[in-house]
């Protein structure tokens, strides 16, 4: 997923830029509306996260102006402007959420997620193969090799969430996000433990090893290369 920060304060874009990535998204930030629009009216975003009070032109007319092109990007305002004419105003334009400042990153983050569910329309894979391993999506059925694989519910959502991204390293904090609706602390280690699990089902008893640690940066599901080791 690839978000738009349209903000001109440097501590709150940086903060937000930062903790996005950290969540598992791809983040472009920029400072100023008139760069914010032609970012959004031309980039490939599922998002814009869009300040009101901007240099250059302000978060009403970059969200007008992209109404009036017919642009249906996902918008969620940020600003101090509490008042109820202002967030009116901007839900009158097309925002598509409103959150006031100062706010908590956990919420933002929440918000974030609901928006980019509500535009996520595209289908996806009914039955993932890596090797010998598949993954039945409609009916939530795991097999390996011959073996059917009992798995608890989220087992098979660190699974199917593994599979879907094959070959791509996962942070903890996006498994954190994605799995368990969470942010990542690093002071626990749920993750290790879950993925510790999963393994000793879809990995143990079998000579390849699919599920693979990258030292420092996450997990990764691949299928072992030929004459390699897993």
């Amino acid at each position: 997923m690839k978000l738009l920060i349209v903000e001109d304060e440097p501590k709150t874009g940086s903060y937000l830029r930062q903790g996005l990535e950290e969540a598992g998204y791809v983040v472009d930030l920029v400072a100023d509306g008139v760069d914010g629009l032609h970012l959004a009216s031309s980039g490939d975003y599922q998002l814009l996260i869009l300040d009101v009070m901007l240099p250059g032109m302000d978060g009403w007319s970059v969200l007008a102006r992209l109404r009036d092109a017919g642009n249906p990007l996902p918008v969620l305002f940020l600003t101090a402007r509490s008042s109820i004419p202002d967030r009116v105003q901007g839900l009158e334009l097309g925002a598509d959420d409103y959150l006031v400042k100062p706010f908590a990153f956990v919420e933002l983050l929440a918000r974030v997620r609901t928006l980019l569910r509500r535009g996520q329309v595209q289908p996806q894979a009914e039955r993932i193969v890596i090797a010998d391993l598949v993954v039945d999506t409609l009916r939530r059925r795991v097999q390996r090799g011959e073996r059917r694989i009992q798995l608890s519910q989220k087992e098979y959502a660190l699974l199917e969430l593994l599979a879907r991204r094959r070959g791509e390293v996962l942070p903890r904090s996006l498994i954190a996000s994605q799995v368990w609706d969470m942010n990542f602390d690093s002071d626990t280690n749920v993750i290790d433990v879950a993925v510790r699990r999963l393994r000793a089902k879809i990995d143990d008893d079998f000579a390849d090893k699919l599920i693979v640690t990258v030292r420092g940066m996450g997990y990764v599901l691949e299928a072992p290369a030929a004459g390699g080791d897993a």
